[in-house]
């Protein structure tokens, strides 16, 4: 029996709503289109249904896709108020019988209203479609359905609606006993490596369990499979997740096989990472997502009991290395058998690196929650790119620094190693994440020789930072005269120095100043050389004396006056440096 849509009560069955629909996806990067994967029962497959197997699919071919939560029925021209998203409605056009050129609107207004489907029954009240009915289908991608005669209203909706329930609760159930699972993993001791491991034997899926920024923690499946997603566009080189491009929900990129789900891990408004599950051989849907978040869950139960141990094994390690750095930790013999119980290897050579967050960087716009604070952040992203390359180099995140005691390979090349970390650390510069410079000091061939290695370090950031501004690299050793000038604490006396030195040539707002300082420390830089800085700055020979004229009668005669020179050399390193550049 046909129920009627003005009955509130019982004309619109509805059913729960699945766990959350899949979020929207964030901007594309470029060249890249992400779209979202169907989830629940769709069009299509309730096409499959015995009570729909002898449908016809009459017009909005492109809409196949749409899913279907809920089934109505229209007998009455008002039906817009009770239709629901996700909904097959079924009609035999009653409404609408002495008026069928209202149709074409009619499917507009259910398409605003997010409809899935309509199916009509013939030849009771209608003859026929309207031809303009069936083109507003195909444009808007509504599927527009025609049902056989032989079936009832009641038939289709029981058949649909006894669907729709069934997935949802295997669904539920599944997520469930995941869930179980789970939490005994957890229970029991276990970790990220673990749960990651037993979702992707549930989902038979690639599971990746990452930080906030996209580093991979712990992943579970097959390592052919999850070495083949690393490849993919979802991933940068250093093999972090960009998860800039990733929002919660269900997603497949042209460039990307398969389909992968993404869910945030987040506990009390703190973003603790991402589980992202890839699949090749089937789509991937809310189903899918609902495990995942019964996951996500878990997993931060698991992060936050890690964080927490962590953070009282980070106060006995930090302590323990500042004690070296300050050189109030005994022996080279003590320090070194301490370390041993840290799973730290300290007597090798070794260079200090000290990084530090930008200042103008700490005060960058959170995400819709709050992040973990800025520093225990960055300390970890430390911890987890050392920690790969050498998990016996010790890191240790300060108040206001990381400090990393970085072992110098048999080559003695630590610039490569020093570059690939930063590198690593900073995600080849996507994502958003702070900037933030690093200071390296000279080798040092064991643990005694730490505290002034560190005392390089630091210096080598601040100095850094002014000559080359936020995001440098500095090495202690490449400062030279610079590490006597930063050492100058009174600006204004500095700034009197580069005044009374170059004179007009100090104006930092002038273009032709600018030109003939150029000049000038061209000049200083190859000895006077005058044909060797012709060549440099792409100046005929006799354009370059007239130059150095000028530039006597405006400084004085420092091609013969050594004392001169070394002044200007200073002047121009003053000017260099941040925070100088007005004298």
């Amino acid at each position: 029996m046909e129920k009627l849509a003005n009955d509130q009560a019982s004309g619109s069955p509805d059913l729960p709503e699945s766990g959350g629909e899949p979020g929207g996806l964030a901007a594309d990067p470029p060249g890249e289109r992400a779209t979202l994967a169907p989830t629940g029962l769709t069009v299509r497959k309730a096409m499959d249904m015995p009570a729909l197997r002898g449908a016809r699919l009459m017009g909005g071919g492109g809409g196949l896709e749409r899913v279907i939560q809920r089934a109505n029925v229209m007998e009455v021209p008002d039906i817009l108020p009770w239709v629901k998203p996700h909904e097959l409605l079924l009609t035999t056009g009653y409404p609408l019988r002495n008026t069928p050129q209202g149709l074409p609107e009619l499917v507009c207004e259910l398409n605003s209203h997010g409809l899935a489907a309509i199916g009509v029954k013939l030849h009771r009240y209608l003859d026929s479609l309207p031809e303009q009915m069936i083109s507003e289908a195909d444009r808007l991608g509504m599927p527009l359905l025609l049902l056989p005669d032989a079936i009832g209203f009641d038939e289709i909706i029981n058949q649909v609606l006894t669907e729709v329930l069934n997935r949802q609760a295997g669904v539920l159930e599944r997520s469930w006993e995941v869930h179980q699972a789970l939490l005994t993993i957890v229970l029991n001791g276990g970790g990220l490596d673990e749960i990651s491991t037993q979702v992707s034997a549930v989902l038979g899926a690639s599971v990746f369990i990452t930080t906030p920024d996209g580093r991979v923690l712990a992943e579970g499946g097959d390592p052919g499979d999850i070495s083949g997603w690393k490849s993919s566009p979802c991933f940068e080189d250093t093999g972090r997740f960009r998860i800039e491009y990733e929002q919660r929900g269900v997603h497949t990129h042209a460039d990307v096989p398969g389909w992968h789900a993404v869910v945030p891990i987040v506990a009390g408004r703190v973003d603790h990472g991402r589980i992202v599950a890839f699949a090749h051989d089937r789509e991937l849907d809310d189903g899918d997502v609902q495990v995942l978040e019964r996951t996500a869950t878990v997993a931060a139960l698991s992060v936050n009991k890690q964080l927490a141990v962590t953070a009282v094994e980070s106060k006995y390690r930090g302590d323990f290395l500042r004690d070296m750095l300050a050189g109030r930790a005994g022996s080279r013999e003590q320090m070194v058998a301490h370390c041993q119980t840290l799973a730290w290897e300290i007597d090798r050579p070794m260079v200090v690196v000290v990084a530090e967050v930008d200042p103008d960087a700490q005060d960058a716009p959170a995400s819709s929650f709050d992040l973990r604070p800025v520093q225990e952040r960055f300390a970890t992203a430390w911890q987890t790119v050392v920690g790969r390359r050498d998990r016996h180099s010790p890191v240790v995140g300060f108040a206001q620094e990381v400090v990393a005691l970085l072992a110098v390979p048999p080559s003695g090349d630590a610039e490569t190693v020093i570059r690939d970390v930063v590198r690593e650390v900073s995600g080849d510069g996507g994502g958003g994440r702070r900037p933030f410079s690093t200071g390296v000091s000279r080798t040092v061939k064991g643990p005694e020789e730490l505290p002034a290695a560190y005392e390089q370090a630091r210096r080598a950031v601040q100095v850094g930072r002014q000559i080359n501004g936020a995001g440098s690299v500095a090495h202690f050793d490449a400062l030279r005269s610079f590490r006597l000038i930063s050492l100058v604490k009174d600006v204004a006396e500095l700034q009197g120095f580069v005044r009374e030195t170059l004179g007009e040539l100090a104006a930092t707002d002038e273009e032709d100043m600018e030109d003939l300082r150029h000049t000038l420390k061209v000049l200083l830089d190859v000895n006077l050389n005058v044909a060797e800085a012709a060549r440099t700055l792409h100046f005929h020979y006799n354009t370059l004396r007239y130059r150095i004229s000028k530039l006597e009668r405006m400084l004085g005669p420092f091609t013969s006056d050594p004392e001169l020179r070394l002044d200007l050399a200073l002047a121009l390193k003053v000017l260099q440096m941040r925070g100088m550049e007005r004298p």
